[in-house]
């Protein structure tokens, strides 16, 4: 068991080392966009409980997104209660430009690890 949880904590570790780049700030603004992107009809609240941060620092980030005209935010369409982030073309290219410079730091990755890391993340957001 503690080879298993071990292997995510280390898969954790690693991610957050490829994946920031100034900043754990500019990282969360990364994520935000790429979860908006990802999950465009979810509501706001599900999105901060997949990324697991506290309401105030999504609140003030999304602000933040929304001020530079990378995102929206408006009501659901299925659910008046609810809001939704939405990616504005400059929010798609910035988040295409971040991903792309990601992609020149890892290099090409085989068809087999991506199938694997599908799956993972499809099991670990069943947890979440």
């Amino acid at each position: 068991m503690m080879n298993k949880i071990g292997c995510l904590i280390e898969l954790e570790a690693l991610l957050e080392n490829i994946l920031k780049k100034k900043s754990e700030r500019a990282m969360l603004k990364f994520k935000i966009l790429y979860f908006a992107y990802l999950y465009e009809n979810l509501s706001v609240s599900m999105i901060i409980e997949k990324l697991g941060i506290k309401k105030t620092n999504f609140a003030l980030m999304t602000k933040q997104l929304e001020k530079e005209g990378l995102l929206t935010i408006s009501k659901s369409k299925m659910d008046k209660r609810c809001h939704v982030l939405t990616l504005t073309v400059e929010g798609m290219n910035t988040l295409y430009n971040y991903v792309s410079s990601i992609s020149n730091v890892v290099g090409p990755v085989s068809e087999e690890n991506f199938k694997n890391a599908k799956q993972l993340c499809e099991f670990l957001n069943k947890l979440v």
